[in-house]
């Protein structure tokens, strides 16, 4: 665990943090998350982080060294779509028993990893470590590296037991791993000029090829995803690359900056969500490629295909900015989303009340605060009470976020759209807005919600039958009782003359004075006279319906 600690310690002091490099040196040594303990339930453990970055990867085998449960937790939990081998889906773990937490699970590791190469023969196989097998102290390394040896296979160890960290630790943790034994051991068949890698991007949906087809239009080529419907040849061999993309800072900044810094590689964070942010991240791309060395006429080109695309995406989601007139939207969600839907959602014409920031990085907030202006409401922790207060108050009128959310809006009968890793639907480029744009008119524009908002017919006849059981319907319903209930009731302190028999000689004898009151009540004191100036100054209308 020696060697686990140091990594962890050198990820909590990666300077491609901006929020790290900002503090002193005694602060970036203690890091710059709260460590979890075992048990804790934080959105997703070190494990789970690791497991979402690599599964991508459709190629690998991937086992999971502990008990099934972790598998179970963990399998196919992001959208990722492959375009060739489906073997990533398909679920592999040591299933350790009690038995091999008394005497060691390293044996049933190896018999493991020899029958997934006996049955699928994958390229490589990636071993994760989890909390148990790592506290009884089974060195996976080593099982690892036994077993490359024997097999002559890459058998790779992802050493992110569940409590070191949060989910976010894990997928850097999963960088580590690719830097220590993947990147670099392998030569790609060819290399050009257009040569690019896509890091932090996973394919949710498919939304890669979304944006693919523009760059093979370009003849750029990805020369690896990492991961989103990636190889593991690919991966090996991505240190080739002339330029790359970072998608999303939150999970592998340290990736792309010690490609930097070892193979010469220059990235930026860029989206592809939104018209305008898809044009600046492929015009970024292209600019990069050639200070790299790209033939100087990838830049008209680019420009040309950026003019062609705007214009038939804008074309095309102008009919419904007027039906998103006045809607306003709620974004949930975090990392690279909390910035780049928010454009998306701009350009939509819609009015963002607020977005959250729970996984964003100061870099994320900046972005933020240029797109939504400086007084930007930007949530770091919303409970789903406040959520649904938010929503049944009416001051959103659609909520975007991820699936833990849905029934926050449900429950408060607002339309809802999932945008997060489970979503059924890409989002990417300038197709993908389109498609979100629909998407989104969809659920606001669905009958549904006005009829989920109407009073069930049991709750209507509810309220009819307690209306029939109150006091004031028993006196409507029976003119004798009405009377005698308004004949009942004291006009004033001294209890002399009661209500009825003031309104009835008001309204027969058309009284208009608080003496000709008195005369014909014979009424007395302050108490009466202070009444029967209230009986007096209200509506005849009222007083005719009491004395009818």
């Amino acid at each position: 665990m020696s060697s686990l600690a140091a990594t962890v310690r050198n990820i909590f002091n990666e300077p491609g943090c901006a929020k790290n490099g900002s503090k002193s040196e005694a602060e970036r040594k203690n890091g710059c998350t709260k460590q979890l303990q075992p048990g804790s339930a934080a959105g997703g453990c070190a494990f789970d982080g690791a497991k979402v970055a690599l599964q991508p990867f459709t190629d690998v085998a991937h086992l999971v060294h502990g008990p099934i449960a972790c598998e179970g937790n963990s399998w196919d939990n992001r959208g990722a779509a492959s375009s060739g081998s489906n073997l990533w889906r398909t679920a592999f773990t040591t299933d350790l028993s009690e038995t091999d937490i008394v005497f060691g699970g390293e044996k049933r590791l190896c018999k493991a990893i020899k029958e997934i190469i006996d049955k699928c023969d994958p390229p490589a196989i990636f071993v994760y470590q989890t909390c148990i097998p790592a506290m009884i102290g089974d060195d996976i390394n080593a099982v690892c590296k036994a077993a490359s040896q024997r097999f002559t296979k890459p058998v790779i160890p992802i050493n992110s037991p569940g409590f070191v960290g949060s989910k976010n630790l894990g997928n850097k943790l999963a960088g580590e791993a690719l830097l220590d034994y993947v990147i670099g051991t392998q030569e790609p068949d060819y290399t050009t000029p257009y040569d690019i890698n896509l890091i932090g991007e996973y394919n949710l949906s498919g939304e890669l090829w979304q944006v693919k087809p523009l760059l093979d239009e370009l003849g750029v080529r990805i020369l690896s995803c990492i991961s989103g419907d990636g190889k593991y040849r690919e991966v090996a061999s991505s240190h080739r690359a002339r330029a790359a993309m970072l998608v999303c800072s939150k999970s592998m900044i340290n990736l792309a900056r010690k490609m930097e810094q070892r193979y010469g590689i220059p990235f930026f964070e860029g989206s592809f969500y939104g018209i305008q942010d898809s044009s600046k991240s492929l015009r970024q791309l292209a600019r990069l490629l050639v200070e790299r060395g790209a033939p100087t006429d990838l830049l008209g080109r680019t420009e040309a295909v950026i003019e062609r695309e705007e214009a038939r995406a804008w074309a095309t989601i102008e009919p419904y900015k007027p039906r998103f007139e006045g809607k306003k939207a709620l974004l949930i969600t975090g990392g690279v989303k909390s910035w780049s839907v928010v454009a998306a959602l701009q350009e939509a014409g819609l009015e963002l009340v607020g977005t959250s920031v729970k996984k964003s990085t100061t870099k994320d907030k900046e972005r933020i605060k240029e797109l939504m202006g400086r007084d930007a409401h930007m949530i770091e922790d919303m409970t789903p009470r406040e959520m649904y207060k938010m929503l049944k108050d009416a001051e959103a009128d659609i909520m975007l976020s991820g699936g833990k959310s849905q029934f926050v809006a449900l429950k408060a009968a607002m339309p809802w759209l999932d945008i997060n890793q489970e979503r059924c639907h890409a989002y990417m480029g300038y197709v993908g807005m389109v498609k979100l744009v629909e998407e989104i008119d969809k659920s606001l524009s669905n009958p549904m919600w006005e009829q989920l908002r109407r009073p069930a017919p049991w709750e209507t006849l509810a309220k009819a039958v307690e209306q029939m059981q109150s006091p004031l319907a028993a006196i409507a319903c029976d003119p004798a009782f009405a009377e005698t209930t308004r004949h009942a009731r004291k006009n004033c302190v001294c209890n002399t003359v009661d209500l009825g028999t003031f309104e009835d000689a008001i309204y027969a004898h058309g009284l208009r004075s608080v003496a000709a009151v008195r005369e014909h009540t014979n009424a007395v004191g302050d108490c009466c006279q202070r009444r029967t100036e209230g009986i007096l100054v209200s509506e005849p209308s009222a007083m005719r319906q009491a004395a009818e």
